[in-house]
């Protein structure tokens, strides 16, 4: 895999992000396809942090990223608190447009992975509208279980292999995107894997995005749970308080003095 792009990677946790601002987010991404080695690219936040305590494969997805973005206003502000000055949040929404506007413009190849039934189609017909040289090489949104027989990842490759992307966009939502990343990207090569969460949902308008000054000041959550209260409850009230502690062991082995 693809060396991380950043001098400055930082850890949280088990979790690494690079200190990259966007546009040298942006860059990093674009040099990977340029390259034409494949890689992983992450967007880390809270919840990523919290359930890679316990799940030793996203641990093993994150270590081998290729990009590592911050997402998530918490997050760059925990990593403030430690002692860590990330550039800004970078979120995998945030790239997405950009990117496919990327490939648009030069002749790159994009695939949509992931996302509720009929999702990624209505996707696609917004970026192709919105970008009319786009070439979507694939849409496909399969029941993903990481847990069973491999045989739908192997069905996940061959399709990619035979669509030819340079850009695989993947919305299932973590840990599923990022482990079938790092399970995948070798044998997908030369394409470069983006997690991207909800950015299909946004663009499709299936749901609706947290205006910018909600997102600055960290309360992207709350939006989204006040939105979304069935789905999201388990994840914002009872997992991810969790990370109170996980940063409070971060401060405490930070200040430990280190033996002589």
């Amino acid at each position: 895999m693809s060396a991380p792009s950043s001098p400055a990677r930082i850890t949280i946790g088990h979790v690494p992000i690079d200190a990259l601002d966007f546009q040298a987010a942006l860059r990093a991404i674009l040099q990977l396809v340029e390259r034409g080695e494949g890689g992983t690219v992450m967007t880390p936040n809270v919840d990523h942090v919290v359930l890679a305590e316990d799940d030793l494969r996203l641990r093993a997805a994150y270590a081998d990223a290729s990009v590592s973005l911050v997402d998530g206003k918490v997050l760059f502000e925990a990593a403030r608190l430690l002692g860590h000055r990330l550039p800004e949040k970078v979120s995998g929404s945030d790239l997405f447009e950009p990117l496919v506007g990327y490939a648009a413009a030069f002749d790159k190849r994009v695939f949509l992975l992931g996302g509720a039934p009929g999702i990624a189609a209505r996707t696609a017909a917004r970026l192709v509208q919105e970008f009319p040289p786009l070439v979507v090489a694939g849409i496909d949104a399969p029941a993903l279980d990481l847990d069973r027989d491999p045989e739908t990842h192997d069905a996940i490759v061959a399709e990619l292999r035979a669509a030819r992307p340079d850009l695989v966009f993947l919305a299932f939502g973590c840990p599923k995107q990022e482990i079938l990343m790092h399970r995948i990207a070798r044998a997908v090569r030369p394409a470069v894997l983006v997690g991207v969460g909800a950015s299909f949902d946004f663009v499709a308008g299936a749901v609706q995005r947290a205006p910018e000054w909600v997102s600055e000041h960290g309360l992207e959550w709350l939006y989204r749970l006040m939105h979304e209260p069935l789905r999201l409850a388990p994840r914002y009230l009872v997992r991810d308080p969790r990370f109170a502690a996980i940063l409070l062991r971060e401060i405490v082995a930070r200040r430990r003095p280190k033996a002589a």
